[in-house]
């Protein structure tokens, strides 16, 4: 097969021939020109010409993949062609998008490589501007945003992730039953999650069973404005978390106010007080004994979490009841501040916790995904622009078609 013939087909030239292959400044450059009188397509909406308008006046250029350790260029004038809807525009050519300078399959190349590595390593490997791997990325999010085909939406998990100091988040919406990322917003307000629902729509939002999410306010008002049949379930890893920090905050203050042996004993002791009791090496348990039979406040709040634990094996919704109830007076009565604290916060929002009983889903497949977002933004060492972060998510955590 010519060489001619082999780009003409592999860029999928119908209308168009290759005319010449000659080596300019280390590159080929393919010479391409229009076949006899076939009809052209538009540029814009892709519709069929109805006739032309002689031809612009430069010649473009589009970068294509090497051959035989060169880059391929495809050299053409574009005629100026006659739309019905779009009047008179450049026409479409089928090796390319848009404005786009780059052949479809290098784009493809580009943006299959830019979900493995950070856009400046990809713009070194393929010798391009590190603006046109954005570009290239954009076009591939954008395509592959309008190819999803997304199934009835029915348990979604929605979460935050910080984007850079200074409480700047970003709001994640994660579909629980199918586990993929489903939308990416900016900030972590009420009008944030507002945003979603409008995107989601209202015919499927009416559709959603269940919600896990933090005790945030913001999204609670805005799940309760769009989705009120949804059963809104507190995640049990923020609940979890919230309880390590009530005993780390008491274990903290009891360091900082004892001066006797005691304070060696408490000393070193966090992730001893922070695991399960299963998982504790002999060592620890030796030294989880000691400060249980010490009889402090620390050991107090030792029990107050693990206590608090056997809440989300009950299976009824009653009996979780009374656990609770019975919990929250404990941790009133304790004289342990950041506990009588926690029981505020979980009284507030009682109805969500026991939910747990009822739909028993978690986000811990999305605190994965928080951690892949982190994972993008720490090799690209931070993104400036918050645009560029939001495409940065979805070409490597959506999961997008091609």
């Amino acid at each position: 097969m010519r060489m001619e013939t082999y780009i003409r087909k592999s860029l999928g030239m119908k209308a168009h021939w290759v005319t010449t292959v000659r080596q300019e400044a280390g590159q080929l450059v393919a010479q391409v020109e229009r076949i006899g009188h076939r009809r052209l397509c538009c540029g814009r909406c892709g519709l069929e010409a109805k006739g032309t308008k002689g031809r612009v006046e430069a010649a473009r250029r589009w970068r294509d993949v090497s051959m035989g350790g060169q880059w391929l260029v495809i050299a053409y004038w574009p005629f100026r062609v006659v739309c019905a809807a779009c009047g008179v525009t450049s026409e479409g050519v089928p090796w390319s998008d848009r404005w786009s300078r780059l052949t479809r399959r290098l784009a493809e190349a580009v943006a299959l490589m830019a979900k493995d590595r950070d856009w400046k390593a990809t713009a070194a490997h393929f010798a391009l501007n590190w603006k046109t791997v954005v570009s290239a990325v954009k076009r591939a999010v954008a395509r592959g945003l309008v190819k999803r085909k997304l199934k009835p939406i029915r348990w979604i998990g929605i979460d935050e992730v910080s984007r850079k100091k200074g409480h700047h988040y970003l709001t994640l919406v994660y579909d629980l039953e199918r586990h993929h990322l489903l939308w990416v917003g900016d900030g972590r307000t009420e009008e944030t999650l507002q945003g979603f629902f409008a995107w989601l729509g209202r015919r499927r939002s009416a559709h959603l069973k269940g919600v896990c999410m933090d005790m945030w306010r913001p999204y609670l008002n805005a799940v309760r404005e769009h989705a009120p049949q949804a059963v809104v379930a507190f995640d049990r890893f923020h609940l979890v978390r919230h309880l390590n920090e009530a005993v780390d905050e008491v274990r903290r203050s009891l360091v900082r106010q004892l001066k006797n042996p005691l304070r060696a004993l408490i000393k070193g002791t966090r992730f001893v007080l922070l695991k399960n009791p299963w998982n504790l090496t002999p060592r620890q348990k030796q030294q989880l004994h000691a400060l249980v039979r010490a009889n402090s406040p620390l050991s107090r709040a030792w029990y107050l979490k693990e206590d608090f634990q056997r809440f989300f094996d009950y299976l009824r919704e009653g009996w979780a009841r009374k656990h609770l109830d019975h919990w929250l007076r404990w941790a009133a009565r304790s004289r342990l501040a950041p506990f009588k604290k926690l029981a505020r916060l979980v009284r507030t929002h009682r109805d969500g916790i026991l939910a747990w009983t009822k739909i028993r889903v978690t986000n811990g497949a999305l605190e994965g995904m928080n951690n892949k977002v982190k994972l993008v933004s720490h090799r690209a060492f931070g993104f400036r622009n918050v645009e560029h972060y939001k495409t940065a998510i979805y070409h490597c955590c959506a999961d997008l078609p091609a």
